[in-house]
């Protein structure tokens, strides 16, 4: 049975009030070499210091491909990963944590590849019965001209996006196909193969899950025409909002897509599932996040402290159920 929480429901996931009864060492996983590596020095400044209240000992570590020397180390019981992106959440640091048989929190290799590629996620949630928006693949074969005629059916207003990249980065509204087209052969160019999808009019919302259950459902309205890297991360204006959808059914089934792509991906321990909400109370997932931030503006914490989780409970619960997977 698929549960959910709302905001008067209490956490039954393994998340512990944030003392911890065994000592154990932590290290913190940041940096990367993505374009969100800023982002995620400060996702994962903030999870050590919510570790380190709780009385969690802590090693904060910057890594990357070629600087791998901490998950040498014998003393470290679990790394939590707070990266963000490409090396991050792509499935390639979850593959070295398999090979190496070293305890990790959050979504293992496949899920993690499957979340990162909009595509190949974008089939799996339609196959669990989730709306996502129409959308057509380009990888530069197509000319020009096929490439519009197989636009026609998306509409004029357009979304241009990087197949795999994250927080929004690489991403342009646009509103004609020519225009789309032009922009497509930008983004190739430099993120590689590239979307261009059906832009679906309608309310922002994200909705966090926490050990297969849905936390409760946050309305983002941005103060930018369009919720950007910048609207996430910088702009104080962003509002943040509990309690805007008024219809429990609506409520509901949002939730319930949720927790279906979660389960479609094969996520563990932590997401965050982001949609546009239409009128008629339809959502369209865009994106599930197998690494949400955890810094101030993120919303994972949000929706956490939404259910009387802090930051430090939800820090140290995502490290007990990593372990208790791992030992099971």
């Amino acid at each position: 049975m698929i549960k959910q929480l709302s905001e008067h429901q209490p956490s039954t996931i393994n998340h512990q009030p944030s003392n911890v009864p065994e000592q154990i060492k932590v290290a913190v996983l940041r940096g990367g070499v993505g374009r969100e590596r800023q982002v995620s020095l400060e996702s994962g400044r903030c999870v050590a210091e919510a570790l380190e209240r709780a009385g969690v000992e802590v090693v904060p570590s910057d890594i990357g491909p070629q600087e791998m020397q901490v998950l040498d180390r014998r003393d470290i019981d679990i790394f939590f990963l707070a990266l963000h992106g490409e090396f991050g959440e792509d499935g390639q640091l979850q593959q070295v944590f398999e090979d190496r048989g070293l305890a990790y929190t959050g979504s293992g290799p496949a899920a993690s590849r499957l979340a990162f590629d909009k595509m190949a996620s974008k089939r799996l949630f339609a196959g669990a019965g989730v709306e996502v928006p129409a959308a057509v693949e380009y990888s530069g074969v197509l000319e020009p001209e096929e490439l519009e005629d197989r636009l026609r059916g998306l509409g004029e207003r357009l979304v241009v996006k990087p197949i795999r990249q994250g927080s929004s980065v690489g991403v342009h509204l646009i509103d004609s196909r020519r225009e789309a087209i032009t922009a497509a052969q930008r983004v190739l160019a430099e993120f590689g193969d590239c979307m261009i999808e059906s832009l679906i009019p309608g309310r922002e919302i994200t909705v966090g899950v926490l050990g297969r259950q849905a936390l409760p459902i946050i309305e983002i309205r941005s103060q930018a025409a369009f919720y950007d890297y910048h609207a996430k991360y910088v702009d104080n204006r962003t509002e943040y909002l509990f309690d805007t959808i008024e219809d429990p059914a609506v409520r509901t089934r949002v939730q319930r897509a949720a927790l279906a792509c979660f389960e479609a991906l094969g996520c563990r321990d932590f997401a965050r599932v982001d949609f546009i909400l239409t009128e008629d109370g339809t959502p369209y997932v865009l994106e599930v996040n197998t690494i949400p931030g955890f810094t101030s503006h993120s919303l994972l914490p949000k929706a956490a402290a939404r259910i009387g989780l802090s930051m430090s409970d939800l820090c140290v619960g995502i490290v007990r159920t990593a372990l208790a997977q791992r030992r099971k």
